[in-house]
């Protein structure tokens, strides 16, 4: 009996399926792979792609998320250098470094990896914080703030230990969460208040210091613009004495015309509307009605 082509055909491609699961395997972008001979380590897969391998029992895969992993260490108490109970909390970003020590120690479940990431993290985490002071933590003055700092030390302490004990890369660490005892919080209410006081009195002795020095200067500039009046006064009243010192030696030499001058100048307070009833011979009103001295002529 002759063979159909197309099943055939179809048998060849369920075949060659078949053959390539059992022979190969893929690793996506996100994962990691480490392959066990007889459940003996043989060999990792860090690239993406399709893969060869012996058929079980002979060969196993293993796979692994190697994307970044978070991690948060519980709220909890912690000692500071200078004997203070701050309690904090700290979050870790991680990834695995190495996918073989990842399997051995722990058989590739993330559970058991992150038990082993709790204690490197509370080690490291006491130990740095207990090389500063509470001030660094939590102050008034933003310039005695080291969060920057201990949170690099905290990665630099977890980074060797979590590497070479559990397989995996440290690659953020951060304080997530900073409270404070109810113990300690007056205490440090307290303590931002008494710097806050300091902060104002330094201000205010400032402003003080600054407001006499412009009051001192507007006192300066105030007696040299009264001094330089007054010379200026007493130049200009002795400009006019001497030339009223000139015209009282005319005055003096003709008298009539002395008095005349005076009685029109006494005849000038007289232009506005007004109405007064005085004797006509009082002067200057004499010189309307033609009753007083005359123009007098000057004497040549």
């Amino acid at each position: 009996m002759k063979k159909n082509p197309i099943s055939l055909a179809t048998g060849v491609i369920l075949l060659l399926i078949f053959m390539a699961l059992i022979f190969c395997y893929q690793v996506r972008s996100t994962e990691m792979a480490v392959v066990t001979t007889f459940g003996r380590y043989s060999h990792s897969e860090t690239n993406a792609g399709l893969k060869f391998r012996l058929p079980q029992p002979f060969q196993k895969v293993y796979k692994f998320d190697q994307r970044l992993q978070t991690f948060e260490r519980k709220y909890e108490q912690n000692f500071t250098r200078d004997k203070k109970t701050p309690i904090v909390s700290v979050f870790v970003g991680w990834r695995i470094a190495e996918p073989r020590a990842f399997l051995e120690l722990h058989n590739g479940d993330l559970s058991k990896a992150e038990a082993a990431l709790e204690s490197i993290v509370r080690d490291a985490k006491n130990s740095v914080l207990g090389r500063h002071d509470f001030t660094e933590l939590v102050s008034a003055d933003p310039a005695l703030v080291k969060f920057d700092l201990i949170e690099s030390e905290m990665k630099t302490a977890m980074a060797a230990s979590a590497l070479k004990t559990a397989g995996i890369q440290v690659e953020i660490v951060g304080i997530k969460q900073l409270g404070l005892p109810e113990s300690l919080t007056a205490k440090v209410f307290d303590r931002m208040k008494t710097e806050r006081e300091k902060l104002v009195k330094s201000f205010t002795a400032e402003g003080e210091s600054e407001a006499t020095k412009i009051k001192s200067k507007a006192e300066t500039e105030r007696s040299i613009l009264l001094a330089n009046a007054d010379r200026e006064a007493r130049i200009l009243l002795g400009e006019a004495e001497a030339k009223a010192t000139e015209s009282y030696k005319v005055l003096n030499q003709e008298p009539d015309f002395a008095e005349f001058l005076l009685k029109l100048r006494g005849l000038e307070q007289f232009k506005d509307r007004s109405t007064l009833i005085l004797d006509a011979s009082t002067p200057p009103l004499d010189l309307l009605r033609g009753t007083g001295s005359a123009t007098p002529a000057l004497k040549k």
